[in-house]
């Protein structure tokens, strides 16, 4: 699973606007790997989120996780999202409905850049 560790600790997901995540795990290969370090925003309610869009996310279902994943589509409650690797469904497939915390900006280390377009 492409789970996040987000750099503070705090209760909430991003306490503040701006936060840095680094990924572990492989369900978002080859779009971001295992030990990237990512620049992610904060969304609140409200804001955009369009299918596409690489994010940080919870699962109500899973609420310890958090989770950079793709978004596919808006639904109830939240959005569905998926990782970018086939081979590997700790996503919505698994554990249904996430909640976007945070948009992901930029990959920070090691390749530095905005993120690719959605494989395939």
């Amino acid at each position: 699973m492409s789970q996040a560790h987000p750099s503070e600790n705090a209760p909430s997901p991003l306490p503040s606007r701006w936060a840095l995540a680094r990924v572990t795990g492989p369900s978002m290969s080859p779009t971001v790997r295992h030990g990237d370090r990512l620049l992610v925003r904060r969304v609140r309610r409200g804001d955009a989120v369009r299918p596409g869009d690489v994010v940080l996310a919870r699962f109500p279902a899973r609420p310890e996780l958090l989770v950079v994943k793709r978004v596919r589509r808006a639904v109830p409650g939240g959005h569905w999202v998926e990782g970018d690797n086939p081979l590997v469904a700790d996503d919505s497939r698994a554990y249904g409905t996430a909640v976007v915390v945070g948009r992901v900006v930029a990959r920070l280390r090691p390749r530095p850049g905005r993120l690719p377009p959605p494989p395939g």
